[in-house]
């Protein structure tokens, strides 16, 4: 593996190596046939853009982006923060209040968005007390005050052609903070992760150590289906795809999964484990109505049993499993787990299958890769081995060697944005405290056994922070105290939000009367679901009890969690 300096370093040899190669495939329509880009065409695309960028007197500003999956987005991305600015990816699922509250705390000079969050954007706006520019993804022409992006790379690509060379030879600051990524995004509450280009390329140039794409004879080609927000997603499949030369495909929803990896010859996936659980589930339960789940069952388990004695084994049985390869596109090799724990038996499963499987551990903090199983020296249990320079420790470990997680490489952030208490409580002499439990064994893999802070992790890799949810409920004059928690439903074993209140007993009485037990959960019922609207859906409070006391408080009148 090439070393890398930077982005620009990274798109600029990449696209020395390997410039007639598809970088990207995209549709311009829903259902139509991908179309291609190339590596060449990619870093003509971001030089033009940072070009016009600068010549809109935009290049230097904090801007944002916000959309769906595209290859415009990947494009903004690089061309802010290849240049002197700041890029801060937005989640588009925000209400438009909470991205209108994350523009104001950026300090948001410009934002790029697509027409599918247009109106939601338009919204937002209305909230914003600063002024903002904004450029669309969609647009052919200038539409008033708004910017068109084709337009913009167009002009880019003019007056580069006229020697405007500004841009392409500006030098980042590797060192620099050059991206803002929020960890979740309740007003008042976000956090704000100030990494720079050291922290990218490190993480880039370490996982390829322990996930090489390059080994095979045909160029590999991966799916892109996690929100290119989350810096999982566009730091391994967006940016270690691009510096191993491969190739990535727009996913165009949920639905269409099985479809587009089948039409572009997906050969990679990069996921979280609902995604894959979901697989898992539904070959299963095909085989079950073909009256082959006995079948597979006890050829899993031969498969299991022979590994031990031949660890090459697994990679042998494709042909054994021919129908369940076909059912996820035919061409697919290698899966991907991480954001959130994963069942170790869908793992053991899709390698007997003749899939190879692997899971990692990391957080946005670190840009995000901590520890990864190793392409073929996997545990499936495991969160894997440090990358390499990484160093982790467990920091007063227990006397079963279990203690919170910490970790020192170049991919740990610079701190929070403009909160230098919570960074110095995150970073201590160099070492990240992670807020994660685990254990190394004999061996140095890495376990997870629970997280130390209050977060719920979402199966499909959503980090639910208890105290954003209680900033809502805690605005109902019906409830005087609220302690949220995540518990596991017993038939799926997907974490659900649970409310645990206890009512303003006086201010119902004053304004409603005496009320039932029936009446008094109808009327929290309906709190909840009048302040669910202020979040989004996967943020959002599914079940409630109500206690009859206060909860027990420390000496400082904060409410003991546990």
């Amino acid at each position: 593996m090439r070393q890398i300096t930077d982005l620009k370093n990274l798109l600029y040899t990449s696209a020395d190596l390997y410039a007639d190669r598809v970088a990207y495939l995209y549709k311009d329509r829903l259902g139509g046939d991908y179309l291609p880009i190339t590596y060449a065409e990619v870093r003509s695309d971001v030089d033009a853009l940072g070009t016009a960028l600068l010549r809109e007197g935009l290049a230097d500003g904090h801007i944002g982006v916000i959309g769906e999956n595209r290859y415009e987005w990947v494009v903004s991305y690089l061309a802010v923060a290849n240049g002197p600015g700041v890029i801060v990816p937005l989640d588009r699922e925000l209400p438009a209040h909470e991205i209108a509250a994350l523009i104001e705390r950026a300090e948001i000079s410009a934002v790029i968005f697509s027409s599918k969050v247009g109106q939601k954007l338009d919204e937002a706006m209305q909230l914003v007390n600063r002024s903002v520019r904004l450029v669309s993804m969609d647009s052919e022409s200038t539409q008033g005050d708004t910017l068109s992006l084709p337009r913009m790379i167009d002009d880019g690509k003019g007056r580069i052609e006229q020697g405007d060379r500004r841009y392409i030879d500006f030098e980042v600051d590797a060192d620099a903070m050059s991206m803002l990524l929020f960890t979740s995004g309740t007003t008042g509450l976000a956090k704000g992760v100030m990494l720079c280009h050291r922290n990218l390329a490190s993480n880039i140039y370490s996982m390829s150590k322990f996930v090489d794409l390059t080994v095979h004879e045909k160029q590999q080609v991966g799916l892109s289906l996690l929100p290119m927000h989350h810096t999982y997603e566009f730091t391994c499949t967006i940016l270690g795809s691009f510096y191993q030369g491969a190739m990535i495909a727009f996913c165009e929803g949920l639905k269409y999964i099985v479809k587009n990896m089948e039409e572009a010859g997906v050969t990679y996936m990069i996921a979280v484990p609902l995604v894959f659980e979901n697989m898992h589930h539904k070959i299963w339960l095909q085989a079950a109505k073909g009256g082959k789940a006995d079948k597979m069952r006890k050829a899993i388990r031969m498969i299991r049993t022979l590994s031990h004695i031949d660890k090459k084994i697994e990679k042998r049985t494709k042909r054994l499993f021919k129908d369940v390869h076909a059912a996820v596109g035919g061409h697919l090799r290698l899966m991907i787990a991480g954001a959130a724990p994963i069942d170790p038996d869908v793992i053991n499963d899709f390698n007997a299958m003749g899939f190879t499987m692997i899971q990692g551990y990391g957080m946005t903090e670190c840009s995000p890769i901590i520890a990864l199983n190793p392409e073929g020296k996997a545990r499936a249990a495991a969160a894997g081995l440090p990358l390499p320079g990484t160093e982790i420790r467990i920091s007063e470990p227990g006397e079963n060697g279990t203690g919170e997680i910490i970790c020192k490489s170049d991919s740990v952030m610079l701190g929070y944005y403009k909160d230098p208490e919570e960074t110095a409580n995150a970073i201590r002499d160099g070492w990240l405290y992670t807020g994660d439990v685990g254990y190394f064994d004999r061996d140095g893999y890495l376990y997870i056994t629970g997280r130390k802070k209050n977060v719920i992790v979402t199966k499909n890799g959503k980090n639910i922070f208890p105290e954003e949810v209680e900033f809502y409920l805690n605005r109902s004059p019906y409830i005087a105290e609220v302690i949220v928690t995540g518990e596991k439903e017993s038939d799926a074993g997907e974490s659900i939000v649970w409310a645990n209140i206890f009512p303003d007993y006086e201010a119902i009485a004053e304004q409603k009367g005496s009320l039932g037990e029936a009446e008094l959960r109808a009327l929290l019922k309906s709190e909840i679901d009048r302040l669910n609207d202020l979040m989004p859906f996967y943020k959002r409070v599914k079940r409630f009890r109500i206690r009859e006391t206060e909860f027990d408080k420390t000496t400082t009148r904060k409410i003991k969690r546990w």
